[in-house]
């Protein structure tokens, strides 16, 4: 989901992973992770949905927005808006940032782990997420310089 910015498309997302991962599993190799495997597998698709994507235009369910829990009200209002920037601002990324910041930051997954399922040197992944990070934060701020005009 953090990839694709929605749930709907992130379930999407795993089952075609899943489905491409079987029909290809003489393609695994054994000792390797599956999970960095079917990983890859999943980034490509979306690479792939992204692209289509572009030519077919921008498309966005805002209802997959997950609901904050709490019992303030005022509370769960800034939680509200504050899913929904980030979520925002995720969804601005480019799909190298999104993922990096999805392996590393979200899944916990070290750097060489990341630079092995993307398939790219452990130095890309540094500076991906370094820049990464940069533009959420700028986003972010900007986001939080609106709401307090």
């Amino acid at each position: 989901m953090a990839l694709t910015g929605s749930a709907h498309d992130g379930d999407d997302l795993v089952q075609i992973a899943l489905e491409r991962g079987l029909v290809n599993l003489d393609r695994w190799q054994p000792g390797t992770k599956m999970d960095s495997w079917l990983m890859r597998i999943a980034y490509n698709a979306w690479i792939d949905e992204t692209r289509s994507r572009k030519r077919r235009g921008p498309y966005m369910d805002f209802e997959d927005i997950g609901e904050p829990m709490g019992d303030d009200g005022r509370a769960v209002a800034h939680g509200r808006l504050d899913l929904a920037a980030v979520r925002e601002a995720m969804a601005e990324l480019t799909a190298e940032y999104r993922a990096v910041i999805v392996l590393v930051g979200v899944d916990g997954m070290s750097y060489q782990e990341a630079a092995d399922t993307l398939k790219i040197p452990i130095g890309t992944v540094m500076s991906r997420l370094s820049r990464a990070r940069k533009a959420l934060t700028e986003k972010l701020d900007h986001v939080g310089a609106r709401s307090n005009d």
